[in-house]
This record gives C-alpha cells, structure tokens and sequence, in this order.
C-alpha cells in the first residue's frame, strides 16, 4: 500500500470551489491560493520575474519547415493545443494535475476538462477532510473520468456517499475503479453491497480491483463490463455460481486475481481471452478452516499464459485438464510446506513437491518455475525438471535444508542423459551453507545453456571476503557455460517470492522478477 501524506489542514468552503481553492486543496497546501477572475491578466505578467524579467514558458525546440530543415522555429508548451495539455494533465498526480490551474489563465480551465485520476491515497489522510475532498473534486469537474481510487473506509462508513460519487458528471466514461481496502481479516464481517452505480461503467470500465464488499447472486446477474481486461477481487463475499458469472460477464478479460475473497471454494476456468490468473490464500474462520477458493479447475483456456499464486496457499488443489491451457509457460509459486496441496496436469500429479502419479507424463510448455521450499531438496528439483523438460528460468527460495543435496554419485548416469535447458537460475534466501552450495554446484557444472546465475541473501553478501570463499567452494571457474553471470545481490525487498500486489501485476511477463526500486545491491561476478 502506498504511503499517505501527512495530514494537512483543509479550508471551509462550498462544493463548488473556486479553481485556487480546489488546487491547493488537492495539492495538499494549507493556505488557500486564490486565482485572480477569469478576465484578470496571467499571473505572471512582464516583469514578473524574482529577477525583474519577463516571464515565458519554456520552448520546446523544434525543426522548421524550411528548405533542408535548416530553420529552427521555437515552439512553447502555450502553442500545443488544448487536447495535448489535458492529455499531459492527466497524467500527473492527483495533487500536482489540481495545482496546474495557477500556472495561467490558459491553464485555468483545462483542468476541469482534462481525463479525471482521482487517488484518495493523494490526499488528505483523515477521514471527513478526504470525504469533503473527493465530493468538491468530483463537484468541480467536467469529466471524463480516467482512474477512480476510492479509500474503502469511505466506502464502509457511507455506502450511499460512494454510490452518489459514482453517478457523478465527472466520473463519466471511468476507465479504472480501484477500491483500496485496508481492513484486517477480523473485520470482514459485514461488507456492504457493490454500489450499484458501478453497473453505469458497463461499457467503459476496463479495470476493477473491487475491495471489501458484497456481490449477490442479484448484482452477479448484471455484472457485465464489455470492454473489462483486468478484474481483481480482493476480500470480496461472492457465492460460487456469482463468481463464475462474474467472470463470464467480462468476456474479453485478460487478468484475474483472486485475493482472500469469502464464499467460493471452487472455480472453473473456461475463457478465451484470459492470460494471467492469480489466487491468493483464503481467509481463516475463527476454527482454522478455509473460507475461500481451495481448489481451481482449469477447463478450457487457450490463451493462459501465467498461473501465480502469491502466497502460501494451504490446501490448494490446482487441476489443468490435459491440452486446457496449451500456452501455460509461468507457473508458481508451488510449495512444500502444505503436504495436503495437489498440482494436478492432465495425468501428472505432484504433492509436496514430489510426483506421486504413475505416469511421467510431461508439460512442455512451461518456461518459468518458482519453488518455495521448507527444506531444499536438489532431488525434488530434479524430478521437476523432469516433468517440465523444456523449463528455461527457476525461482528457488528455502528456509531449512534437507540433507547434504550429495549428487556425483547419485545422478552420475542421469548427467549423462539428461539435458538441462535452465537459462536463468535465481537463488533466494542464499546463506552459503554445505546443502546450498552443493545444490548450486549441481546446475553450475552441468547447465550448459546457463547465462544467469543469482544468490540473494542477507548483508554478508557485501563481504568481499564471503564471496571469494564462495566463487571458491561453488567451483565457479569450472562451469559448464563458461560465459554464464554469476551475481550475488543482497536482498533488500519485503515482498513474497511472487510480486503480485494488484491485478497490473499479473500482466508483467515475468511476476516473480524483483522490480522494486534500490530492493537489490547486486555484485556481479567479472
């Protein structure tokens, strides 16, 4: 979640603010800065300068026309038309999109007219003052509406104030509803129903992250959005049979993500466009038993390309029925932790990481593994590898090691015959130790296709002096891709082994890849 800025006082005055006051509103200033009348001259007039020089706006450079581009004409950002600059406003913040109106009286109005981002996690922190906020925002406003992030806790303590929000001139054509939630498990009692004007955006809407609410077997009857390609329910009451409606009524859906949503135990996936599926964990009843989705279906879905599970996942049972999803190529993560836990592929069946089906049979088309271990197993890995022959990048994370990972002897005939295609190998939770080194050593001396190699691990992976005992004991010199990277990074992110915090995360290709800004201090091998 994002951070709030600091609480800032907020000025009185009616709905329909004057452009100053609603910009220093928004951009969270505490003194009112008042525009002069729409008549007055530009608030920078010549001589206007600290310096006693004339203010402009700064050119843009451009070529000019003449013969061989030889010219060059200066071009200002006052010379762009208007639907360039609502097109640039929109892309700011919330706060500095509603400081734009003082810049000029040509900039006075082309707020009001300018795509709508609306993120309550921009403005003011407490509640009344961010409530009054949002209502002379959405009062001030033309529309159309681009994003809309509403902060739940305005949504539980007054369901028909979002719903009026909703219904609002400026929201028109809203691209984006993103309802941010931030109650805690014990609180999810008694959510409130969908406001029903969400059911107006039915042909606009193309993202929703719905938060904390109820969707009946009524609502789940209407929910139809044509032009939805992202869907997240994150802690929302929805029975089994509404759930799949609701996913049947966005039929050009590309993402989906489940996050510890309260009614369904199961869902069957059978969708054309669908690529990315997320399902998080479920919540808890107050006896320890699931009270969500435990186990997913997938029937027929041809374009499924990623299958993420952000979170230890207890008791899941995850079936894809044989030639269901033939572009499956990104998979994880999967675990041992949880020995109740089936991954099921047509006649292959793996539980506690090992499989436990007589057939060998084999899936091909996954690319891209991430393995939590409770105890780091290089034998389990393997029988995976096997089961997934064409893997190219594997994601390995443990907490306790299981035995020495001893393999010279053991798979000696198996080095022979088996070729190992990983091009990519990232170790998370690196301390260095026999088992890990052992088990690193094992793809380093026989991956010969192997270009990256990663260690992450706490701050000893800044000692000079652990790293040259570990290019040491890892054999580095011996590799069998002579050319392969080796890095060892320390590890500064707080997110689980999956990067999956909301629905845009499921389309980036690779949801396990650390992105996060100065998370990794990486020092590569020369």
């Amino acid at each position: 979640m994002a951070p709030r800025p600091k609480k800032r006082s907020r000025a009185s005055g009616p709905s329909a603010a004057p452009d100053g006051q609603l910009a220093a509103e928004i951009g969270g200033i505490s003194a009112i800065l008042p525009l002069p009348a729409t008549d007055a001259p530009d608030p920078k007039p010549a001589g206007a300068g600290g310096d006693g020089s004339r203010w402009q706006e700064p050119p843009v450079q451009a070529r000019g026309g003449g013969r061989g581009n030889a010219g060059v004409n200066s071009i200002g950002v006052g010379d762009l038309p208007d639907a360039v600059l609502q097109d640039i406003i929109s892309l700011l913040p919330t706060k500095e999109a509603g400081r734009t109106p003082i810049l000029s009286s040509r900039w006075r109005h082309l707020w009001r007219t300018a795509p709508l981002i609306l993120d309550c996690l921009q403005l003011p922190a407490d509640l009344p003052a961010l409530s009054g906020a949002v209502s002379r925002i959405l009062a001030a406003h033309r529309g159309p509406g681009r994003c809309f992030c509403v902060d739940t806790r305005l949504f539980h303590s007054s369901p028909a104030t979002l719903d009026a929000w909703l219904q609002s001139q400026a929201l028109d054509g809203l691209q984006e509803l993103d309802m941010c939630g931030f109650r805690r498990q014990n609180e999810l009692a008694a959510l409130p129903p969908l406001p029903p004007s969400t059911f107006r955006f039915s042909r606009c809407l193309r993202v929703a992250a719905l938060s904390e609410c109820t969707i009946s077997d009524g609502a789940a009857r209407a929910f139809y959005f044509s032009q939805m390609k992202e869907l997240e329910l994150e802690r929302v009451s929805i029975s089994e049979a509404s759930l799949h409606r609701a996913i049947a009524g966005c039929p050009i859906l590309e993402c989906l993500l489940l996050g510890h949503s309260v009614g369904s135990r199961r869902v069957r996936i059978k969708s054309a466009t669908l690529r990315s599926i997320g399902v998080c964990s479920p919540l808890l009843d107050g006896v320890g038993a699931s009270t969500g989705i435990v186990e997913i279906i997938i029937q027929d879905a041809p374009s499924l390309e990623r299958l993420v599970f952000p979170e230890v996942h207890q008791g899941l049972r995850v079936s894809v029925i044989a030639g269901a999803a033939p572009k499956l190529e990104t998979l994880g993560c999967i675990y041992d932790v949880d020995p109740s836990s089936r991954f099921v592929f047509g006649s292959m069946v793996i539980q506690d990481l090992r499989v436990v089906s007589s057939s060998r049979s084999v899936v091909s088309s996954i690319k891209v593994l991430a393995i939590n271990f409770y105890r780091l197993s290089l034998d389990l890995v393997i029988d995976l590898l096997m089961c997934f022959p064409c893997l190219e990048k594997l994601y390995i994370q443990s907490y306790r090691s299981a035995g020495n990972n001893l393999w010279r002897r053991k798979h000696r005939n198996l080095i022979r015959s088996f070729d190992i295609r990983l091009k990519t190998i990232v170790f998370l939770r690196y301390r260095g130790i026999k088992s890990q080194v052992s088990f690193a050593t094992f793809f380093l001396l026989n991956a010969k296709l192997l270009e990256t190699m990663r260690f992450e691990g706490g701050p000893y992976m800044e000692d000079e002096d652990f790293i040259a005992r570990q290019h040491e004991l890892l054999q580095v010199e011996k590799r069998a891709s002579i050319g392969a990277k080796i890095d060892f990074a320390t590890d500064k992110c707080d997110h689980y082994l999956t990067h999956v915090k909301h629905v845009h995360d499921l389309s980036i290709t690779d949801p396990f890849e650390c992105t996060c800004p100065e998370s990794l201090h990486v020092r590569p091998n020369h």
